[in-house]
């Protein structure tokens, strides 16, 4: 991507914890990265005037959802997704792998691409490399997803292999379609299921092609999350130094802690805001369901040390009232607190590295959850 540039800034002493920033025409991104998901082209209860708010530098779309509804012509018609949604920061979009492979009997795999049924009308597409590629630019992301299988888990080795490779095959047909120097940085997705050897065979596969910045996908797939951070441990390090590293769909904040402490720059994942249209909470000494009986009569913030807007204006008991009454703004409120807590954890991780002490921060992390 002409303009796309990643900038190593600061590598800690005990771990593979690194600070960086990345610079695209659209603004710099200081990493390591928590990238809100606004799915269907919004971040659900978020105004972007919000987002800015609370710190968010880059946010993530979808490419499956946004060719179904509205269609990636009707968005480039009205001049690309950051004036349709009225962002002018970097967007992500997702290629649109893991929510074909979400669907189950409904679609079906060749090496051609991947024939599915629309979950909206049942209407049958196929989505291949090329037009993934196509649909993302048409979007006009800053940066785009090779189009790949999210291999299940658990997953006979015989099926593992030959996705693996598959993705390979595309991954390099979106290369061709898209090469080095156009307007979005586009990044290869390791695959390699549960698998080392994979995993490695994945890594030097996309790095023969040559990408702007690599992912780790197939994690949080139900596997066990023992078995996630020795995919990161043992895959993030055969990435290249100068590139970004993004694991895909990570996570909790203990996630994005221990993720980070083995060496990834960008995470992205619905659990903040999925949690808060359920009433849970994250706060600096766990997750609170707001829906709870004992918080019906309390006065204080969700909590008392964090200074978002929620928490600098309502209580806890409001909120529980909001949330009992099925009022939208529960919804909200609640997102708004939640992504907050997220940027400010990934903005004090870059502190913590910056002052060599992300080590203590890690530490006292955990003292606080307990």
């Amino acid at each position: 991507m002409s303009g796309f540039n990643y900038v190593l800034l600061h590598q800690d002493q005990h771990s593979q914890a690194r600070r960086g920033c990345i610079t695209t025409p659209r603004g710099e991104i200081q990493t390591p990265v928590f990238m809100p998901v606004g799915t269907q082209g919004t971040v659900k209860g978020m105004l972007p005037e919000a987002l800015k708010e609370i710190g968010a530098q880059i946010i993530l779309a979808n490419t499956y959802h946004l060719y179904l509804r509205p269609g990636h012509k009707l968005v480039r018609q009205l001049g690309g997704l950051h004036k349709f949604m009225q962002w002018d920061r970097p967007i992500l979009t997702d290629s649109g792998g893991f929510q074909v492979f979400s669907l189950g009997d409904l679609r079906k795999i060749t090496e051609e691409g991947v024939a599915f049924q629309s979950h909206l009308d049942g209407s049958k597409h196929l989505l291949t490399p090329e037009l993934s590629i196509e649909i993302q630019q048409a979007l006009g992301a800053d940066i785009i997803m090779v189009f790949d299988e999210c291999i299940p888990h658990p997953a006979e080795r015989s099926y593992v292999v030959d996705s693996t490779n598959r993705s390979a095959r595309w991954a390099k047909r979106c290369r061709e379609v898209l090469p080095a120097g156009s307007p979005s940085a586009l990044f290869g997705i390791v695959q390699g299921g549960m698998e080392l050897e994979l995993r490695k065979q994945s890594a030097e596969q996309l790095q023969e092609i040559g990408f702007e910045g690599y992912a780790l996908g197939g994690l949080s797939v139900g596997e066990e999350t023992s078995h996630m951070y020795d995919m990161m441990e043992y895959s993030l390090p055969l990435l290249p130094q100068e590139r970004p590293r993004y694991v895909m769909g990570v996570g909790t904040p203990e996630n994005l802690v221990e993720g980070v402490a083995r060496g990834c720059d960008m995470f992205d994942c619905v659990m903040p805001t999925r949690n808060a249209r359920n009433g849970v909470l994250f706060t600096g000494f766990g997750k609170i369901s707001i829906k709870q009986a004992r918080y019906r009569e309390d006065p204080q913030p969700v909590d008392p040390d964090c200074q978002c807007y929620v928490c600098r204006n309502y209580s806890r008991a409001y909120l529980r009232h909001l949330y009992m009454s099925k009022e939208i703004l529960a919804s909200v409120l609640n997102t708004h607190h939640n992504l907050y807590y997220y940027q400010q954890l990934m903005a004090g991780i870059r502190q913590a590295l910056e002052n060599g002490s992300f080590a203590e921060f890690r530490s006292e992390f955990y003292r606080k959850c307990q």
